[in-house]
């Protein structure tokens, strides 16, 4: 492998908890220098850049792609328990914009399940539909996730795909894995570990106050990564290894949790259209807990 440097049982996530999907209390589980290389089709060649210029420039390609579906699911695992959420969607990187649709496990939903919830993705803010909790149907729960100390990373059990792509601005000891095919489309995999600091240093001034607080709310700044890119650069795949304490995010107290988020990447150039929400339907009572 090529390599390049810089620089006992857990109990389900009570999904509905506190702010988010995802609740973090404790007991719960909330070459050469890259040059732009043309392949002789007008393409950049994703081999004959250095990983880590390419890394850097992921999240400005998918700015380039415009829009994208998406899946997510993410997986937290404590103890001997694991539990899966799952999300679908859409999402305009040029805005910074996305609509999906996250589906809870039956150990989160509870006995009677749970509608799928569905959650608007726009710089700062995360909005929550079907939230539960108390919360009317017909309302939206607006988050600051520049307030949240993971940046909203886990919370809405959904990584934001641009925060995603923008965390491997912060890439570093970086290795080729090898060329592979993921859904009919040749990829270059990379393994690496991104600074959350650096990232967000380096991030859009859209993304830079999510991320900077989940610099700070972290109880390791280093994410373990594998990403996936097309012949074009495009981010197809990524999965990031986010690990806080069971006291939560911020805390260095308690146990260890670790977290696989998973995004992936389609249908390039879709037209994505998002309507946030207006103050008027923006849910302002109180939400219940647990």
């Amino acid at each position: 492998m090529q390599q390049y440097r810089d620089g006992g049982r857990a109990r389900t996530v009570r999904a509905l908890a506190a702010a988010g999907v995802i609740a973090v209390s404790a007991g719960c589980l909330g070459g050469e220098a890259g040059s732009g290389a043309s392949d002789g089709s007008g393409r950049r060649s994703v081999a004959a850049d250095r990983p880590l210029d390419l890394l850097g420039q992921a999240a400005d390609v998918l700015v380039e792609a415009g829009g994208a579906e998406t899946r997510t699911s993410m997986e937290t695992a404590a103890g001997g328990t694991r539990v899966t959420i799952r999300g679908q969607g859409s999402y305009d990187f040029r805005r910074q914009l996305g609509r999906l649709k996250v589906v809870l496990p039956e150990e989160a939903a509870g006995g009677d399940g749970h509608r799928p919830i569905t959650e608007l993705l726009a710089p700062g803010a995360l909005y929550m539909k079907n939230r539960g909790a108390g919360v009317p149907d017909d309302k939206w729960v607006r988050i600051d996730t520049t307030a949240l100390k993971d940046g909203n990373l886990l919370t809405g059990g959904v990584t934001d795909p641009m925060a995603a792509a923008e965390l491997l601005r912060g890439a570093a000891d970086v290795s080729y894995a090898g060329k592979s095919e993921l859904a009919g489309v040749a990829v270059h995999h990379y393994r690496g570990v991104a600074d959350l600091g650096r990232a967000a240093r380096a991030a859009s001034p859209q993304s830079r106050g999510a991320l900077s607080a989940a610099a700070k709310g972290f109880s390791k700044d280093t994410v373990p990564f594998d990403a996936y890119l097309d012949e074009d650069g495009r981010l197809r795949k990524v999965r990031h290894r986010f690990t806080f304490s069971a006291d939560g995010p911020g805390s260095a107290e308690g146990p260890e949790v670790s977290v696989v988020s998973t995004l992936l990447l389609y249908g390039f150039g879709l037209p994505v259209t998002v309507t946030l929400p207006d103050e008027d339907a923006i849910y302002t009572g109180e939400i219940r807990q647990g």
